[in-house]
C-alpha cells in the first residue's frame, strides 16, 4: 500500500476548517426577518458585556437567540454528523458508494423514530429506538452483502437500497397516524478515525498492527448508526449528504482518516447550513430539506461521475 502524503495544512484549512465561521455569521442574519450584520455583533455583544437588550433590538435579539441559533446549530451538527457516519462507512466497507441512505440506515432510524411516536414513547426511547432499527438495518445489509460472496459492493448496495425502501414505505404507513418531534443528540466518530485507516489495509494486516478487527467494526458501526439515528431524531431522513460530502472532502484532503474524518465534519456542517438557508430564503413558505438536499446531491454525485467517465 502506497504511502500517504498528507496535503498542505493551508489546501485544507480554507474550504472546511475556516468555512464554516462566516458561513454561521452570514446565515444568522438571513431570514425573512432579515438581521444587519452589525445587529448580528451587537447582539452577540451584549450577553458578553452584561448589558441589557436596547428596546429596539429587543424582537431580534429573540428572533436571533430563540429561532435562528438553535436551527443553524442543528442544521451543523446534522451535516457534521451525517457526513462524518458517510465517511466512516465508506472506509469501513471499502465501497465509496455507501453512506446512510445507501445502506438503509436512515430509513431504518426514520422508522425506529415514528414507531416510538405511535407507541406514545418519550423522546429519549425514541432515539435508542431509532438507533437499535437503524443498527438492525447495517447489520442485515451487511449480513446479506456477505453471503453473496461474489460482488460484495454490489451486494451491499443492493440489499441496502431494497431494504431502505422497504423501511421508508413502513414509514410513510406508520406516519399517518404518528407526528414528528425534535430532540438533540449526537454521537462521535473522530474517535475512530485512525482505526479507519487500519481496517482499509486489510484484515490480516490490521491483525498484525495489534488491532481486533471484528471489535473494530462494531464500534465503528455503532458509532456511525448512533450518529445517523441522532440526525434523524433532530429533522427526519436528509438525503445525499453522508454520500456527497465525504467524496468532496476526500478530494480535499486525501484518504488519510486522520485528517477526512474532521474535514468531513467541517464540510457537512458547512453544506447544511448552506442548504438551510436556502430553505427558508427561495420562497415565502420553507421548503424542507431534505427535497433540497436530494437535488444538490443528485446534481452533484453525476457531477462526480462525469469527471471519473471523462478521466
Amino acid at each position: 500500500m502506497s504511502e500517504y502524503k498528507p496535503k498542505k495544512l493551508t489546501t485544507i484549512y480554507w474550504p472546511s476548517g475556516n468555512f464554516p465561521d462566516p458561513d454561521f455569521f452570514v446565515s444568522t442574519g438571513l431570514g425573512h426577518f432579515p438581521l444587519s450584520p452589525l445587529s448580528v455583533l451587537c447582539l452577540f455583544w451584549i450577553p458578553l458585556s452584561a448589558s441589557d437588550v436596547p428596546p429596539d433590538l429587543q424582537q431580534a435579539s429573540l428572533i436571533l437567540f430563540k429561532i435562528r441559533l438553535p436551527r443553524l446549530l442543528g442544521a451543523a451538527l446534522v451535516g457534521a454528523a451525517l457526513a462524518a457516519s458517510g465517511a466512516a462507512y465508506q472506509g469501513l466497507f471499502q465501497n465509496p458508494l455507501v453512506s446512510p441512505d445507501v445502506l438503509g440506515v436512515s430509513a431504518g432510524d426514520a422508522f425506529g423514530a415514528v414507531l416510538s411516536l405511535l407507541l406514545g414513547l418519550d423522546t429519549a426511547a425514541l432515539v435508542i429506538i431509532a438507533f437499535l432499527c437503524g443498527l438492525g438495518t447495517a447489520l442485515l445489509v451487511s449480513f446479506f452483502a456477505r453471503t453473496v460472496r461474489a460482488q460484495v459492493n454490489l451486494s451491499l448496495v443492493l440489499s441496502g437500497i431494497m431494504l431502505g425502501s422497504l423501511l421508508s414505505s413502513a414509514t410513510s404507513l406508520v406516519k399517518l397516524v404518528a407526528d414528528p418531534v425534535i430532540i438533540l443528540s449526537l454521537g462521535r466518530l473522530l474517535a475512530f478515525r485512525w482505526r479507519i485507516n487500519i481496517l482499509i489495509m486489510g484484515e490480516e494486516e490490521a491483525r498484525t498492527l495489534g488491532t481486533c478487527v471484528p471489535q473494530s467494526r462494531a464500534l465503528l458501526i455503532l458509532a456511525a448508526t448512533l450518529a445517523t439515528a441522532s440526525s434523524v431524531a433532530i429533522c427526519g431522513p436528509v438525503g445525499w449528504v453522508g454520500l456527497v460530502i465525504p467524496h468532496f472532502a476526500r478530494m480535499v484532503a486525501g484518504s488519510d482518516f486522520r485528517i477526512l474524518m474532521p474535514v468531513s465534519l467541517l464540510m457537512g456542517a458547512s453544506f447544511l447550513m448552506l442548504v438551510d438557508d436556502f430553505s427558508r430564503l427561495l420562497t415565502t413558505s420553507e421548503i424542507p430539506i431534505g427535497i433540497l438536499t436530494s437535488f444538490v446531491g443528485v446534481l452533484v454525485f453525476l457531477l462526480l461521475i462525469y469527471r471519473g467517465a471523462v478521466r
